[in-house]
This record gives C-alpha cells, sequence and structure tokens, in this order.
C-alpha cells in the first residue's frame, strides 16, 4: 500500500515562511507541493533549499507539480521529483532531495571567470603562487614518499612481528607420612612439635536386647497309656491282677502294666478289654506303639490268657526346655555394651562442630553399675529368650581434624622446592589409626597428605629478557632460569621467523602443567 500524500497548493506569490507554517502540521508523509497555473511562486533555488530543509527536519518527502522551468531546474539541481500533473505523482517513484545550494568546484560552468579576472573588482582574491617545476616536485614527492616507506617498515619490523611461547612448567607431588599427637592438656597447637589440643565428652545412654537362650534343660517324661484285649486260653475263669506286665516282642521291649483287676471268663476265647499304662522305664514318647505291638504276657499267666492292643498306644512324651545359661549372659551383655558405645556416638555427633571428630578407637565405658542392669531371668530359668535393660555412661576423645590438616600441610610446605608454589586444590588428608593411648590419656594416630606443586615463573620479567633473541637462544634462557617439564613451543608472526619480537608487549606467554 502506498503512502498517503498531503497536498499544499500555492497562491502566485506565496513566501518560504508561507509554505513551513503548512509543513508544520505534517510529520513523516509525502508531501506534493502544487504551483499556480496562473503566475508563478518561489523561483529562487535558495527557496526550494530552506523548503527542503524543514522537510527534512520533519521526515518528510518532497515532490513538485509545476510548468516553471525556472523551478524545475532548481528541482533537479537539488534532486527533487517534478511532475506534470498530480496523477502522475501517484504512480512515479520519488526521489530523495538534497539541502545543498551551492556545486563542487568541479561543477562549475566553463565559462566562469578565474581569479585573475575578479582581481579588479574582488579583492579578497589571492593571487596563485608561482608553480615550482615538474622535477622538483616530482623529486620533492618522492623523497617524502620514501621517507614515509622508510618509517613504516622500521615500524613495521618492530610493532608487527609477535610470538606466542607455550611454557610447560613442571610440577612435583610431595607426600608425608606423619604422627600426630592429640593431647587433652594442650591448649593449642604447636606445629612444630605435631601436637593438637584433645577434649573428652561423655553421653549417659541406655539400650536393651533379647538373644535366644542356648541351655537345655530335661523334665520328667510323660507316660503313654492305651487300652489292651485279654484271649481266655482255658476253659476256667482266669483272674488278671492290677499291676499284670505285659509287653512287646520286636527289638528291645516295652513294658506296660494293667491299671485295674479285671476276671475273663470261663471257656477258650472268652475276652475282656483292661487299661494299661507304660512302666517307668518305658516312660516318655517310647512308650506310644502302633496297634498290634503288645503281644506278650509276662509272669504266671503267659501260657494262660493271650494279649493284644488294637489301638496305639498314646501320651507318652520325652520333656526338656530351652534354659539360661551364664554364657547366654554374657553374651547379651557384651552385644548391649556395643550398642551402648553406638548409641553414645551418635548422641556425641549431635555436639561436635563441622570441623571436630570422634576419635572411635576411644569410645569406651567408664560407669557401668549392676543396678543399671535388668535381666529378664536368671541362670537356669526356662526361657526361649534372654532380655537385658541397660544403662551406662560412655566417654570419648575429640580432635579438631583441622589442626590436624595444618600441621600435614605445614610439614608439605617445608619440602616445597624453591620456585614452586603448593596448589592448595590438590591437597589430600587422610587420618590414619590411632597408633597408642598412653597412660597420662595422650591419643597417638597417624596421617598422610600429598600436595602437588607446580613450578612458577615471572612472566614479565621472561619478556624483557627474551625480546630480541634468537629461538635456540630464548629456549637456553628459559631452561635455565624456569624450572620445564618439556621444551618451550614457539609460535610466530610471519611464520617462520626465527627471532623473538623487540618489543616484550608482543611476546605472549602462556603457561601449562603436565
Amino acid at each position: 500500500m502506498s503512502q498517503r500524500i498531503e497536498y499544499i497548493q500555492l497562491a502566485a506569490g506565496d513566501d518560504v515562511p508561507h509554505v513551513r507554517d503548512r509543513l508544520s502540521f505534517i510529520r513523516g508523509k509525502r508531501v506534493l507541493i502544487i504551483w499556480p497555473e496562473q503566475g508563478t511562486a518561489l523561483t529562487r533555488k535558495l527557496d526550494l533549499v530552506l523548503i527542503q530543509r524543514e522537510a527534512r527536519r520533519r521526515a518528510i518527502q518532497l515532490a513538485l507539480v509545476t510548468h516553471d522551468p525556472l523551478v524545475t531546474a532548481h528541482a533537479h539541481e537539488l534532486n527533487i521529483s517534478v511532475f506534470e500533473t498530480i496523477g502522475a505523482s501517484e504512480k512515479a517513484r520519488w526521489k530523495r532531495g538534497r539541502t545543498k545550494v551551492f556545486v563542487q568546484r568541479h561543477h562549475k560552468p566553463e565559462d566562469s571567470p578565474t581569479p585573475q579576472e575578479l582581481l579588479p573588482v574582488a579583492s579578497r582574491v589571492r593571487v596563485p603562487r608561482a608553480r615550482t617545476s615538474a622535477l622538483r616536485f616530482v623529486l620533492e614527492r618522492t623523497l617524502v614518499l620514501l621517507l614515509l616507506l622508510g618509517v613504516l617498515a622500521t615500524c613495521s619490523y618492530v610493532v608487527l612481528p609477535s610470538a606466542t611461547i607455550t611454557l610447560t612448567l613442571a610440577t612435583q607431588t610431595l607426600t608425608t607420612d606423619t604422627l600426630l599427637i592429640a593431647d587433652p592438656n594442650a591448649s593449642d597447637i604447636d606445629i612444630e612439635a605435631a601436637v593438637i589440643p584433645m577434649t573428652r565428652l561423655r553421653a549417659t545412654v541406655q539400650s536393651s536386647g533379647t538373644v535366644a537362650t542356648s541351655g537345655i534343660t530335661r523334665t520328667a517324661d510323660t507316660i503313654a497309656i492305651g487300652i489292651v484285649t485279654f484271649t481266655n486260653q482255658t476253659a476256667n475263669a482266669v483272674t488278671i491282677p492290677a499291676s499284670t506286665t505285659v509287653s512287646t516282642s520286636a527289638g528291645t521291649p516295652i513294658l506296660f502294666k494293667t491299671i485295674t483287676e479285671v476276671t475273663l471268663p470261663a471257656g477258650i476265647g472268652e475276652r475282656v478289654d483292661v487299661g494299661v499304662e507304660a512302666m517307668q522305664s518305658s516312660a516318655g514318647s517310647v512308650g506310644n506303639v502302633g496297634a498290634g505291638l503288645i503281644n506278650t504276657v509276662v509272669g504266671p499267666l503267659e501260657n494262660v490268657v493271650s494279649v493284644r492292643n488294637l489301638n496305639p498306644t498314646t501320651g507318652g512324651e520325652s520333656r526338656t526346655f530351652a534354659s539360661v545359661t551364664e554364657q547366654d549372659r554374657d553374651s547379651l551383655l557384651a552385644r548391649l555394651r556395643g550398642q551402648l558405645q553406638a548409641s553414645a556416638y551418635s548422641e556425641m555427633q549431635t555436639q561436635l562442630s563441622e570441623s571436630q571428630l570422634i576419635i572411635i578407637e576411644t569410645i569406651r565405658i567408664v560407669e557401668e553399675r549392676e543396678d543399671w542392669k535388668a535381666f529378664s531371668h536368671n541362670v537356669g530359668d526356662i526361657s526361649d529368650t534372654l532380655s537385658l535393660t541397660m544403662r551406662a555412661v560412655v566417654e570419648a576423645n575429640v580432635i579438631d581434624d583441622r589442626f590436624a590438616r595444618q600441621i600435614v600441610f605445614a610439614q608439605l610446605s617445608a619440602q616445597k622446592p624453591a620456585r614452586y608454589l603448593l596448589d592448595p586444590d590438590s591437597y589430600q588428608y587422610t587420618r590414619g589409626a590411632v597408633q597408642d593411648i598412653t597412660p597420662e590419656g595422650r591419643v597417638l594416630f597417624s596421617a598422610q597428605g600429598s600436595v602437588v606443586a607446580r613450578a612458577q615463573a615471572d612472566l614479565s620479567l621472561l619478556q624483557e629478557s627474551l625480546s630480541g633473541k634468537s629461538l635456540s637462544e630464548a629456549t637456553a634462557l628459559l631452561r635455565q632460569t624456569v624450572p620445564l617439564a618439556a621444551d618451550p613451543r614457539y609460535q610466530t608472526f610471519p611464520d617462520g621467523m626465527n627471532v623473538l619480537p623487540l618489543l616484550p608487549i608482543r611476546i605472549t606467554l602462556t603457561v601449562t602443567y603436565p
């Protein structure tokens, strides 16, 4: 969609202020100024320049509709579009005008007067100086050009060359294994003597536990009972008294006795049932026999009657029970002591700062009373389990691990070679085991540490020393002054230069480590 066009119709004799006033109400649009059909206006080039400047200040693009040849000529010089009709302006492309009044010197008309011709009437016109000879002019210019080229070449030789030197500096890994002393009587760290202060913590804790008992207690066996059937082997009645003995016949005989006295009716084949119980020698589960196994009569009635149990005997039981032993009590007591120490350790941890730690080897029970122990059973009691609830006072030694780290790091620092710096980020510390606990309560424990030492170099001083030297000389100098892990690498500009730049600032030193 084309931009909307605003129209300004001029009347004969309209001046610049009139047109600028009308432009003051317009911004950022196209404006078409239409000259009158009769008469004319704004015939000076300066008039169009002033109007064009006002239009540019308001971001307005101008075009003219006029048949005045003078106005048309001025508009062409200012690059302002001129159209024959309004319709032509709506279809054609508009130019972007200029605001200059004067033309360039090389655009002056050919018949314009020279300065010499204007001297009689123009007092401000200067007389041109006399021209020098062409040869002198060329020589002067050539000399200046050579001088400039020499200065440029010298500057290029000094300023343009650059070099980047990559230095691979040496590293060393330092290690130490030392014996530290944690002293409860020390008030501060002693780096030279490797002594750090130590404190003691106490905690009163309670715990309970249960173990399965290991003892076995045997009690009286129960006696099996049953019913046997006696059969008469004679024609006479037979009295079978109580406690008549009958038994099994296979293997070791299992003996039973009748419980009551019974009379067997006369006649062969007559039967009578009577209850029996296992004798004491056959007490327990051995008295539980199957049907038909009791088949022998012991005593005077052996050939008079026969016997048989039609059903199994039951109720015999060999009775053994678990019981408490002294070993069970000792085992449970030892287990609870461990639990009490673990509970005390957890409770003490809540009282420590971030850098403090408990020396586990020093955790011990310092107070344990008999009235603080409550066993559920005594030795010999019949029970499957034994329980104990116990209370004790536990003590442990505490050190601040920062002090141990400082001592180990100080010992590593003492090993640092000259022209090296320790890398704190590479420091590794490990606390070892307790070696001894003296009667005075001091704890001796080992500690190990390692750190990487990196060689250092004064780069600004090296830049000064290396400037202007050949690459071989620079390598020899660096080997003498800097601990290197490998020969330096050079990258020069321009490529192939065998000499380092004269300006130290043009030498870049980069440090790496293996």
